[in-house]
């Protein structure tokens, strides 16, 4: 079986910030977790996933085809949810159903319909008269009534409080249970992705920094409490983050370089972000 997305070597210049050799997979039946930064480029890899952008190099496969020369087919088998929404304010869901059963091959009334009664959300008020999460939910509905196959959602659970962010999840388990199915989700609530992610795909100044299956990531690094000089007779290559403070330092380390007994904490995907964004970089 194909992968859902496979991007190689992607680039796109702006003036002042650039993504350069973007590369990274996503296997079906996998969550992939994209974080990083405001301005790190994950929107930017996004957009060109769908074609939105044009890119300057690279190759982007969605569900084996090229998301380019087969552009309409690929966007048949995709679902998208951006953090804006993709709807007018002034549009129902009933008018919802109706743009979608045009737009898409496969769209299903029926099961939009089914979300929306689960949901909770009344398909005659306008999207405009909707709080934030109810219109999430909708964008999220319109994105899973297609019969796709991969979905790309660019902040979903973005300023929604928590029990409406469970249910939102609750909709990616649901997806999820078809082992054909992948979901590439950008995120700034990195406890979301601790839940839900398989892979996780950090994205630093336009740059991929990592791009590993989590629970093996979070097997791999762990934080060291330590002094400064502890921290200098370790090899380079085990430390790949550190902030040192005035009663000693701490480090992002690979566990299986670290001297037996040193105490090393775990770390959660939040932690290995900052670290990697606003630790000192390892010399």
């Amino acid at each position: 079986m194909e992968n859902a997305l496979e991007i190689r070597g992607l680039c796109k210049r702006y003036e002042r910030f650039a993504l350069e050799d973007v590369s990274f997979t996503l296997p079906r039946g996998c969550v992939m977790g994209l974080i990083g930064e405001n301005g790190a480029g994950k929107t930017t890899t996004i957009k060109a996933v769908l074609n939105l952008i044009r890119r300057d190099a690279g190759e982007i496969r969605v569900l084996g085809q090229d998301n380019i020369a087969d552009e309409r087919a690929v966007k048949e088998r995709m679902g998208v949810v951006l953090e804006d929404g993709c709807f007018l304010n002034t549009m129902n869901a009933r008018q919802v159903d109706t743009l979608m059963r045009k737009a898409y091959r496969n769209w299903d009334s029926e099961q939009f319909f089914g979300f929306l009664s689960r949901l909770g959300i009344d398909r005659d008020k306008k999207i405009k008269d909707y709080s934030k999460g109810m219109r999430m939910k909708i964008n999220i509905a319109a994105a899973m009534s297609h019969g796709a196959e991969l979905l790309i959602m660019d902040e979903p659970t973005s300023g929604l409080d928590p029990i409406v962010r469970d249910e939102v999840l609750d909709l990616f388990y649901d997806f999820m249970q078809d082992e054909g199915h992948a979901i590439l989700l950008s995120s700034h609530i990195t406890s979301d992705l601790d839940k839900i992610a398989d892979y996780i795909t950090f994205i630093h100044a336009g740059r991929v920094a990592l791009s590993e299956p989590r629970d093996e990531l979070l097997d791999t690094y762990g934080v060291l409490r330590c002094t400064a000089d502890q921290l200098s007779a370790l090899d380079p290559s085990v430390v790949r983050g550190k902030r040192m403070g005035a009663f000693g330092c701490e480090a992002l380390v690979r566990r299986d370089g670290v001297p037996q007994g040193w105490p090393v904490e775990p770390v959660n995907i939040e932690q290995v972000m900052l670290f990697l964004t606003r630790g000192e970089e390892a010399r």
